[in-house]
């Protein structure tokens, strides 16, 4: 792959539509689009009517096409987009036209990547136009669009900008030492090292409600038959999805569907009612519950507050406790007498009672403290969270020699170590970008 040459490619989504858009970018791109398009005015920023034709000269669609000049444009070089009608056959044509014209066609994520090596945006922005493309809430958009505008870059540069400058004044310590440059003391740089390492430990660990944010969660609602775990089911997914009925045991096997909670994607799983039966169908079904409550980020136990607690109830509770996360649910309190057990959460699937306190616990037993009101500032990337932890992890160890009177030509190593997966992350540091600090901060050769 090389990004000299000029590539096209359809940029919406396959089948058809009123409207498709086919780009084409590189340095030839003006001309590619002149070359198929009759009557187009390509104007800088500037969108105007032309005529996409065949190899004959005869119109197949009349079209808008804009120019976007370099490097004011999405990939930093000029770049041409066509809209026309969204027509698989039309759209088609039209990249045919530009590939005989000279165009390449791109490869998967060609246009971001060039954008990136062009220094138009940087990896986690690059990353963040992914999860905007493949976003399933409005949150998750959110999400998505702040960090593809460079939120955790932005958490991220202080951090490194810390690390490089302590880099620097060793560095200049050791290789400048004939101009008579002091180097912090260990208490100095040891108070240095520390704000960074601890924050880029708290960026890693808000991966944990990040990843929630971008693949979702899995519930189960599991408990006795007839305890309206079904009920409960439609009324969180606010739809009928699963069968009511006063029928014990009309779930006989799982039943799924997803639901927005907060602007996370929440994927719920109604099992079939768990107790003592001889029916094979019955017995598969609970061993499937049994498996859904094993698998799940939360389980729920539903039981029935207008009954008293029985041993299967009991039993169910005891299981979930040992499995993880979970949450005891007394449903039906509309009916109950008398007070519910200790910590269950009183709802009402028929009236809706308790529902939204309901959809908050849910979040609050997955989400760590204080992530709910993250609004962004978090990553959402298992790639980035191993290479802060990486960072993280040589921090300490830097600290370490320093608290052990390590020369700091060895400590350098701990620390270029630590810079190397925060580079990973936000672009390459160069020789050059240290000598720079060196240069800019000290007085050398006057």
């Amino acid at each position: 792959m090389t990004i000299d040459d000029t590539i096209v490619a359809i940029s919406t989504p396959p089948g058809r539509g009123g409207i498709g858009v086919v780009r084409i970018s590189g340095r030839d791109a003006s001309r590619i689009a002149g070359a198929i398009l009759r009557g187009a005015t390509l104007g800088p920023w500037r969108a105007s009517f032309a005529e996409l034709t065949d190899f004959d000269g005869h119109t197949v669609d009349q079209v808008v096409v804009t120019f976007f000049q370099a490097p004011r444009s999405y990939t930093a070089e000029d770049l041409v987009e066509i809209s026309c009608h969204g027509s698989p056959v039309v759209l088609r044509h039209a990249v045919e036209r530009a590939l005989r014209a000279g165009a390449r066609l791109a490869e998967p994520g060609e246009f971001t990547l060039r954008a990136f090596l062009r220094g138009r945006i940087d990896l986690p922005q690059a990353e963040a136009v992914r999860d905007l493309i493949e976003a399933t809430t409005l949150y998750q958009a959110r999400v998505a669009a702040q960090q593809a505008g460079g939120s955790v870059s932005r958490r991220i540069a202080p951090l490194k900008e810390q690390l490089l400058e302590l880099i620097a004044l060793l560095e200049a310590g050791i290789d400048f030492a004939e101009d008579d440059i002091s180097v912090a003391p260990a208490a100095e740089i040891l108070r240095r090292i520390e704000p960074v390492r601890a924050g880029i430990q708290r960026l890693a660990e808000s991966f944990q409600y990040g990843a929630m944010v971008r693949e979702g969660l899995t519930l189960a609602l599991v408990g006795r038959p007839n305890v309206g775990k079904s009920s409960l089911f439609n009324r969180i997914l606010e739809q009928d999805r699963a069968i009511v009925t006063d029928i014990p045991g009309t779930t006989r096997d799982l039943v799924s569907e997803t639901a927005a909670i907060a602007g996370i994607p929440v994927k719920l799983y109604d099992t079939a009612g768990i107790r003592e039966s001889a029916e094979l169908v019955e017995n598969l079904g609970i061993e499937r519950s049994y498996q859904a409550m094993a698998d799940s980020d939360l389980t729920l136990v539903v039981i029935d507050v207008s009954q008293p607690l029985d041993e299967q109830d009991r039993a169910l509770i005891a299981r979930a406790e040992r499995q993880g996360r979970h949450l005891v649910v007394g449903n039906k309190s509309d009916l109950a007498h008398g007070p519910l057990p200790d910590s269950a959460l009183a709802v009402s699937a028929l009236t809706g009672e308790g529902i939204a306190h309901l959809r908050e616990r849910i979040l609050e037993a997955i989400a760590a403290e204080g992530a709910l009101e993250q609004e962004t500032g978090f990553i959402t990337s298992l790639r980035h969270e191993q290479l802060l932890r990486e960072s993280a992890g040589y921090l300490e160890k830097a600290a370490a020699a320093v608290e052990a009177a390590i020369p700091h030509e060895m400590l350098l190593l701990d620390l270029y170590a630590a810079l190397r997966p925060i580079d990973a992350i936000t672009g390459a540091t160069t020789a050059d970008d240290i000598l720079n600090r060196i240069f800019s901060k000290f007085c050398i050769g006057k």
